[in-house]
């Protein structure tokens, strides 16, 4: 036996006999205070066990609702939703309840992060296919919160190790989601305070991983910057939502309830694309259709003002620890108008294909109900191609003839049409006929391209159609029923493509923000007097109003526009 085992044999020896000598011994630990530590610790890992198998079961259903098609709206969808923002709510409550011993088990906070941003990217996929304006405020609410409490930046002080690439790409995929519904909600400071931190993260990542290529989270930086360029050129312009205070002119109330005593229409559905080389977007909402998407909606009394939001948060972190997890799912109940008429609901989609998008059009085209109509928006570049005007002459002639003695029976059917018929110079006329809107690459043939008579099933029942491109014009000759159409002029020989890039689209603009888009025409886009920008706004509203009751009172008004200036959308577009 060595000097050290001697030694520490000794020292045992003298423990014990301490121990057995000492006439009143400690007692050994209680047996029911060992099995309560064992137990905390297995309620911990079942709680963790537990929180991970709910994680996969909303992740799962998640999964169903956002693989929808965006037209998407019947019962499957609502029966997809409800199930999956059930899960999503029965998991954040069970990880508020059990947080300490989730935490004590290894929960990171970006797993937290994560669920949060999950359960804002469901109230983002309603708000889609619902255009539901508080689906999009809750959605607003989480991704704040995430950003407020910082779930996926690192804890200073922190040990954890060095900072993972796929927690990296979480947070940026993340930030460019926050972005667009800042960019939906007009929240133009947190719109910059979000890019700026889009920017240092992307820094950061690359110095962090100076192996990985950061090229497309590079290009969501630039696309950010002209987007927030683009539509923040005047800054004391107002949204392009329809404000009954600035846009309802009480001057025709009186003219417009005279087609009430006839059929009207309601807008219901609107289907938004549009495709242009270099053109300003934000991920996959470009810069056309995101103010057709605003200028379909209405803007609620007092909804967008900064304080309720900031008070919110103000007060939940103040109530709340740090990092407790506790979210208001209900906190944009308060921030609503319930008075608000519901939103037409919108699909947009993102540089589609002819086929794709002809079908879209014919499902959202098949729910309408007899007095509902459907807005067609595209807005495109445009392709003569003199080879289709051979190839559709007999085409076009066959149509012109069929319709001498139809009569359809649809009940939707107008006693005047839009334009008169053409004759045959019309028909055999490459202004008419052989062209198009390209949706894609010119160098993939016929496939991008969307001709006039691709449109003629969908007009049995009521469309309202804006065409945006340089060869809108060839549209007259859709030779179906009788449909609205707002055509765009021809671009002039000094318009380049360079402008569409800089600003979107000039019709476009004129249809949904009249005086920021003259003011950017003429060269003031920026620092214009306040005084001077409200007493435009005044001369342009007295003027659309004078000119809303010219056409109102039309005794020759065609019927196709008598049945749609009821819908407030609609005669807003009609009357700019």
């Amino acid at each position: 036996m060595t000097h050290e085992d001697r030694h520490g044999s000794r020292r045992l020896s003298t423990l014990t006999y301490h121990y057995r000598s000492s006439p009143s011994p400690l007692p050994p630990p209680p047996l029911s205070s060992a099995m309560a530590v064992d137990d905390d610790r297995s309620r911990s890992s079942d709680a963790l066990a537990q929180f991970h198998s709910l994680v996969e079961d909303a992740d799962r259903k998640f999964a169903l609702v956002r693989d929808l098609p965006l037209c998407a709206r019947g019962p499957l969808h609502l029966l997809y939703f409800r199930k999956a923002f059930k899960s999503y709510t029965r998991l954040w409550r069970f990880q508020q309840r059990r947080r300490r011993e989730l935490v004590a088990e290894g929960l990171c906070r970006w797993e937290i992060g994560e669920v949060a941003y999950r359960i804002g990217q469901l109230f983002y996929c309603q708000y889609q296919r619902t255009s539901e304006t508080r689906f999009l405020v809750e959605a607003y609410v989480f991704y704040e919160a995430i950003v407020s409490r910082g779930y996926f930046e690192a804890v200073k002080g922190s040990t954890a190790p060095a900072p993972d690439l796929r927690l990296k790409y979480k947070e940026l995929r993340f930030l460019v989601r926050f972005l667009i519904v800042a960019f939906l909600l007009n929240r133009n400071d947190e719109v910059k305070q979000i890019s700026d931190r889009f920017r240092s993260l992307v820094e950061e990542s690359k110095a962090a991983f100076p192996a990985m290529n950061f090229k497309e989270w590079k290009q969501v930086i630039q696309e950010s910057a002209r987007f927030l360029k683009a539509d923040a050129l005047i800054q004391i312009a107002r949204p392009l939502r329809y404000n009954i205070l600035f846009d309802a002119h009480q001057s025709s109330f009186s003219c417009i309830s005279r087609f009430h005593s006839t059929r009207v229409l309601r807008l219901k559905d609107a289907l938004l694309t549009s495709y242009h080389r270099n053109e300003i977007k934000l991920a996959e909402l470009t810069l056309d259709t995101f103010r057709m998407l605003q200028c379909l909606e209405w803007e609620p009394n007092g909804f967008f003002k900064q304080n309720p939001i900031q008070e919110q948060c103000a007060k939940s972190s103040g109530e709340q620890n740090e990092a407790s997890g506790l979210i208001d799912i209900n906190v944009a109940a308060d921030m609503t108008d319930p008075d608000a008429p519901p939103n037409p609901r919108k699909a947009v989609i993102y540089r589609p294909s002819v086929s794709h998008l002809i079908a879209v059009i014919a499902t959202i085209w098949e729910e309408l109900s007899a007095d509902e109509i459907m807005l067609i928006y595209i807005s495109a570049s445009g392709k003569t191609d003199s080879n289709v005007t051979l190839q559709n002459n007999g085409f076009q002639r066959s149509l012109n003839s069929s319709k001498v003695n139809h009569t359809p029976h649809a009940p939707w059917k107008r006693k005047t049409q839009l334009y008169p018929p053409l004759d045959d110079d019309n028909v055999n006329s490459t202004a008419n006929l052989g062209t198009c809107l390209c949706l894609g690459s010119q160098g993939n043939g016929d496939s991008n391209n969307l001709y006039p008579e691709d449109l003629v099933p969908f007009t049995r029942k009521p469309l309202f159609i804006i065409l945006d491109g340089d060869n809108s014009q060839s549209f007259k000759a859709e030779r179906g029923e009788a449909s609205a159409l707002l055509l765009s002029h021809e671009k002039p020989v000094s318009v380049s493509d360079t402008d569409v890039s800089f600003g979107g689209s000039q019709f476009t603009h004129f249809l949904t923000s009249p005086l920021h888009a003259f003011f950017q025409l003429v060269g003031l886009s920026s620092g214009i007097d306040s005084d001077l920008y409200n007493d435009a706004e005044s001369l342009l509203s007295s003027g659309l109003a004078e000119w809303e009751v010219t056409l109102c009172t039309s005794n020759s008004l065609s019927q196709v526009w008598a049945q749609v200036l009821t819908d407030p959308f609609l005669r807003r577009l009609i009357v700019r």
